[in-house]
C-alpha cells in the first residue's frame, strides 16, 4: 500500500482521492480547512502554499496530485507561490508531482488543440498555469523532481456543481425543463472531459515514469455543441425539449458587473465562441484509460443530479 497526496477536494480532488482508496492505497488530503473523517481518506488541514508545512505531510508518498485552485479571480497572485510550494515537496521528498493542468495556457487557436502547440496565452489566467507547468517541467529535465501534467476541458459529470457550463448553471433548469443559457456560440463543438475520466488519468500517469516530463490530454469524447450536450441529457431526464440560448457578449459584460466569475471568463470567452476541439490521442495511444462513452457519461450525470435532488431536496 502505497501513500499518495492529494491537494484539493473539490470535484477533481475527491474523485482522485476515492479511486487512489479503491485501488488499495493510503491517501492523505490536503485542505486549508479539513474535513471530518472519512474511510480510507486521511483529511489534513493546511495551506499548500506553505512548503514547510507541506513537505512534512508529503513525507513517505510516492505521488503529489496537485487538484486544487486558488479561487479563480486570484489566479494571478496566488498560483505562483502555490506551484513553487508543489515543487519544493516534490523535490524534498521524492514524489511524482501529479499536476491537473486546463487547456487555458495554449491561447486561442486553429483547429484540434494537442499537447505539441505552444503554450502561447496573452491573457493572465492562461500565462499563470502555463507558468505553473513551466516550472516543474524544467525542474524535472534538470532531474531535480518528478513531474507530469494531465490537461483537461470543461469538467463535466457527477460530483461537478461548481462552474456553469454544464454544472449548477445548466442542470437544476434543464432537469425543471426551463430554457438554458450559454456562453458564445451554443452551437460550436465543444471538447467535455468527464470527471471520473480525469481521475483515472491522473492515477494512470503517477504509477507510468515514461510519462512523465511531459503534459497529456485527459482522454476526451469526441467534441458535442452544448445545444447537443443540452438535447441529450434532457432526453436521459425524460423533459421536454430545452431551448438553449446563447448569451450576448452585452448581456455578459452587463452581468460581469455584478459577477466575479462572469468577469473573469470574459478572457477564455473565446473557448465559446468558437470550436474548442480536443485531441488525447497522444494518451490514447500510450496507456490504458479511455473516455468513457458519452451515452454512459450523459446517464451517470442525470441520475446523479436526480439523486443529488432526492437527497437534499435541492436541485441548485
Amino acid at each position: 500500500m502505497s501513500l499518495h497526496i492529494v491537494i484539493g477536494y473539490g470535484p477533481a480532488g475527491a474523485a482522485t482521492a476515492r479511486l487512489l482508496t479503491e485501488k488499495g492505497h493510503s491517501v492523505r488530503v490536503i485542505t486549508k480547512s479539513g474535513r471530518g473523517p472519512e474511510p480510507g481518506i486521511e483529511h489534513v488541514a493546511l495551506d499548500a502554499a506553505d512548503s514547510g508545512r507541506l513537505i512534512d505531510a508529503a513525507r513517505g508518498a510516492v505521488a503529489i496530485h496537485s487538484c486544487g485552485a486558488p479561487p479563480y479571480h486570484r489566479w494571478a497572485s496566488q498560483w505562483p507561490p502555490l506551484a513553487s510550494s508543489l515543487c519544493a515537496a516534490a523535490e524534498q521528498t521524492g514524489a511524482v508531482l501529479v499536476m491537473l493542468g486546463n487547456l487555458y495556457g495554449y491561447g486561442p487557436v486553429d483547429g484540434p488543440l494537442t499537447e505539441e502547440l505552444p503554450l502561447a496565452a496573452t491573457g493572465p489566467k492562461g500565462r499563470v498555469r502555463a507558468a505553473a507547468w513551466e516550472q516543474a517541467r524544467e525542474l524535472h529535465e534538470q532531474g531535480r523532481i518528478r513531474a507530469v501534467e494531465v490537461r483537461a476541458s470543461d469538467f463535466f459529470g457527477p460530483g461537478v456543481t461548481d462552474g456553469g457550463h454544464l454544472a449548477a448553471r445548466v442542470m437544476p433548469r434543464l432537469l425543471r425543463g426551463k430554457p438554458v443559457s450559454a456562453l458564445g456560440d451554443p452551437d460550436a463543438p465543444h471538447s467535455w472531459t468527464y470527471l471520473p475520466d480525469v481521475a483515472r488519468a491522473l492515477v494512470e500517469v503517477a504509477d507510468e515514469e515514461r510519462a512523465w516530463g511531459r503534459a497529456w490530454h485527459t482522454p476526451t469524447a469526441p467534441a458535442l455543441s452544448t445545444r447537443e450536450m443540452v438535447g441529450r441529457l434532457a432526453a436521459r431526464a425524460g423533459t421536454e425539449p430545452v431551448a438553449v440560448r446563447g448569451l450576448p457578449p452585452a448581456v455578459l459584460g452587463v452581468a460581469s458587473l455584478f459577477s466575479p466569475l462572469l468577469r473573469e471568463l470574459k478572457e477564455v470567452r473565446y473557448q465559446f465562441d468558437r470550436p474548442f476541439v480536443v485531441d488525447s490521442s497522444a494518451y490514447e495511444a500510450a496507456f490504458t484509460v479511455r473516455a468513457t462513452p458519452v451515452d454512459e457519461q450523459i446517464a451517470a450525470t442525470v441520475d446523479w443530479w436526480r439523486e443529488r435532488s432526492a437527497t437534499t431536496g435541492r436541485l441548485a
